[in-house]
């Protein structure tokens, strides 16, 4: 085994080099995903294509400006009766709100999620999903 120097940003390191020891891959550092700056950054995005005001929202969500304005920059995690409201003031499902989230954290973490629920998995906890969406489907006509 022989040492031998590498320099990363200036800084002079010594990293063993030999022919029976094949380098590993390096993995590649995550960045945390922070979840009160993905539900802010979605919330603000929602309120701008919508050409809404902090103030407007804020009023119709019955939160303080400031509050909204906190939330919307990741510094508060809102609670979930907060975002709900929210969500009702910017008239938007609660559920696509957290739906667009949750797409933002898996490309943030490098996982593919289906849009739709796999077999395997309605099999595995028991219920057939698809035959439950077939009764809701045929009720609600």
């Amino acid at each position: 085994m022989v040492k031998q120097p590498v320099t990363v940003n200036g800084v002079v390191r010594w990293r063993n080099v030999g022919l029976a020891e094949i380098a590993p891959e390096e993995k590649k550092e995550r960045k945390m995903v922070v979840l009160r700056h993905e539900i802010g950054d979605v919330l603000r995005d929602v309120r701008q294509r919508q050409g809404r005001t902090l103030r407007e929202v804020s009023h119709n969500a019955r939160v303080s400006l400031g509050y909204l304005s906190e939330v919307e920059r990741g510094q508060k995690e809102a609670s979930s009766e907060l975002l709900s409201s929210i969500c009702s003031a910017l008239d938007v499902p609660l559920s696509a709100m957290l739906r667009e989230v949750s797409d933002r954290v898996a490309v943030a973490e490098g996982v593919s999620v289906p849009d739709t629920v796999p077999q395997e998995f309605s099999q595995r906890y028991g219920r057939d999903l698809t035959e439950e969406l077939g009764i809701e489907l045929s009720g609600s006509r």
